[in-house]
């Protein structure tokens, strides 16, 4: 038989696993939206803009946060002499994680 704490602590744990499962999905929908943004300002289309928004999301794997996909959007700004700043960077970040968020919850 379950007490009331119980059933506390397993509806706790269970919305923290919805709520991490929802995060994790509207992260790699943020940064495949900021990679066909960034790609666009690359001058990058069809499959190779696509191939490149996949590279972004590929590059959140590589360490925990988000540091890793803005060195990546600002080392390829900066190779393709694409005048962004770092702030403007950062901003499109914030805009497509709100973005990502509502789809996500939206169930798009």
């Amino acid at each position: 038989m379950s007490t009331t704490f119980d059933d506390r602590k397993d509806s706790f744990e269970q919305g923290f696993v919805l709520s991490e499962e929802l995060q994790f999905r509207a992260a790699a929908r943020r940064n495949r939206l900021l990679g066909e943004w960034a790609a666009a300002k690359l001058g990058m289309t069809g499959e190779e803009a696509k191939e490149y928004s996949l590279s972004i999301v590929r590059t959140d794997f590589d360490e925990p946060g988000e540091e890793d996909v803005f060195a990546k959007i600002r080392a390829d700004f900066d190779a393709g002499k694409v005048e962004q700043s770092d702030h403007q960077i950062r901003r499109a970040m914030a805009e497509f994680m709100e973005e990502a968020t509502r789809q996500v919850k939206a169930g798009e």
